[in-house]
């Protein structure tokens, strides 16, 4: 596999489908640190208790993670047994991915943290930008 350019190479296609993917599908450190975990003990099946404990979260933070990461597609529910979630290959290439992914994260988790936490204000902004204009339209 190609190794992941330096940190300067901004303009590197796999490291802008990592960054594009992040701002799409991940909400927190703790989503992405689930996703990964899950990923890297594959075929192992976690359940709420073990994902929290492994993550560093209370089980209802944890719990909220699994079902977000499962309805998005990421991680699946086991369905046997209610409560269990584990890492389901799509493909190859989706396999790939979660390699490039784990490794960008481990070599650029500064960058990476930042990337994730730079989304909450944009967030923010929205809402209150969607707010102005409700009001604005109200006078």
């Amino acid at each position: 596999m190609a190794e992941i350019p330096p940190q300067g190479e901004a303009g590197d296609p796999k490291r802008l489908s990592v960054d594009q993917f992040i701002l799409d599908e991940i909400d927190s450190v703790p989503h992405l640190e689930a996703l990964l975990l899950a990923w890297n003990k594959r075929p192992k099946s976690w359940s709420v208790a073990e994902m929290s404990s492994a993550i560093y979260v209370a089980d209802e933070a944890g719990k909220s993670i699994l079902v977000e990461l499962a309805r998005r597609g990421l991680i699946a529910e086991e369905p046997a047994s209610s409560g269990q979630y584990s890492y389901g290959a799509k493909s190859a290439e989706w396999d790939d991915f979660m390699s490039l992914l784990d490794r960008t994260y481990r070599r650029e988790l500064i960058r990476i943290s930042k990337l994730i936490h730079s989304k909450a204000p944009s967030a923010v902004h929205q809402f209150a930008r969607a707010f102005r204009f409700t009001k604005e339209k109200d006078r």
